[in-house]
């Protein structure tokens, strides 16, 4: 009888601590302190799901043989299951120049968005954040390149990218990978103040050129653009990014002037010039890290006092700055 009522009595504690970890909200506590191998900060990722939603599925995978991890977490709300966040991390060059590629596929000329200054990354027109580290416990490759991971982070529509907890998120996913995949990178440090992530569907602010001597196109206010008070300049870019642009407009919406300035990191890059010939004739290119770097301007067609021989060289100013900041070699000239 007393071997009965063990055993019920062990039965029932199971049925018990059962229906405790089947409470949605226990659900909840449970995936956030999981999920991702734990890496992620409970308080950012509550604050991502859609209120009123539950977590419901948490998925991760790594070969570490091949380079990549990814893991995700999702929630159920708005009558379906959704995404919270996403990350996938690549430590390969292909897979890396292959997101690259996807990210750029307009000749380069694709939008994006910055992130903080002093995180290694931007926004893609995808609303993906991807990060880009070195990695010195890597070494180097078969062609003798530093080794880095990509790190590609998707952030679910209910954060729309607005709120500082993104940040927290993405940049908790980054270091995780970072370690698990034995890169060696410094861990990056979140952002401080309130500060939100770009947001993919709001156009970027801009600013007159004359204001924008202490931003990352300080460039465009020594450069004497011609009619230089008629110009905003939209600041897409910090100085660690492997790509960003310097988008200087003027006019109203209905008849504007554009020259967009783009800059690429890596050898991925050269694939991103040689795509359009067009393209070619417009271009710099010089040696960053070991590595190419390449330069571009897109200019509308008739903007005052901008032909071809201005445009070059206001494209010649901006890829001196960047040679600088980066502290790049070889700058020169192509096409």
């Amino acid at each position: 009888m007393r071997r009965w009522m063990r055993a019920a009595m062990a039965v029932a504690a199971v049925l018990a601590l059962g229906g405790w970890f089947a409470m949605p909200y226990v659900k909840d506590w449970w995936l956030v302190r999981t999920a991702c191998d734990g890496a992620l900060p409970a308080g950012a990722v509550r604050q991502l799901a859609a209120p009123g939603g539950h977590l419901t599925k948490a998925d991760a995978a790594s070969h570490e043989r091949l380079g990549d991890y990814m893991c995700s977490l999702r929630f159920q709300g708005d009558g379906g299951y959704r995404l919270v966040v996403r990350m996938n991390a690549y430590t390969r060059r292909d897979d890396q120049d292959g997101v690259f590629l996807d990210a750029f596929p307009q000749e380069g000329f694709s939008a994006q968005r910055p992130l903080a200054d002093g995180l290694p990354g931007f926004m893609d027109d995808f609303g993906d954040l991807q990060f880009l580290l070195r990695c010195p416990a890597l070494g180097k490759d078969a062609e003798g390149r530093q080794r880095k991971l990509l790190a590609s982070v998707t952030l679910g529509r209910a954060s729309a990218h607005t709120t500082h907890a993104a940040y927290e998120t993405a940049v908790a996913l980054v270091n995780s990978a970072s370690h698990r995949l034995g890169c060696g990178a410094g861990a990056l440090a979140v952002p401080k103040g309130d500060i939100a992530p770009p947001d993919s569907e709001q156009p970027p602010a801009a600013i007159p050129v004359s204001r924008a001597g202490d931003t990352a196109c300080g460039w465009a206010t020594r450069a004497r653009v011609p009619h230089a008070d008629r110009w905003r300049v939209a600041v897409l870019m910090n100085n660690k990014a492997p790509a960003g642009r310097c988008d200087l407009t003027t006019g109203t919406d209905a008849a504007s002037q554009e020259m967009r300035f783009a800059a690429w990191y890596g050898d991925w890059s050269n694939r991103v010039v040689s795509i359009d010939g067009a393209l070619r004739s417009m271009t710099a290119t010089a040696r960053c890290d070991g590595e190419a770097a390449n330069f571009a301007v897109d200019a509308s067609d008739g903007v005052p006092g901008v032909g071809k021989a201005e445009r070059r060289r206001l494209l010649r100013s901006f890829a001196e700055d960047q040679v600088e900041r980066r502290g790049c070699s070889g700058l020169r000239l192509t096409g």
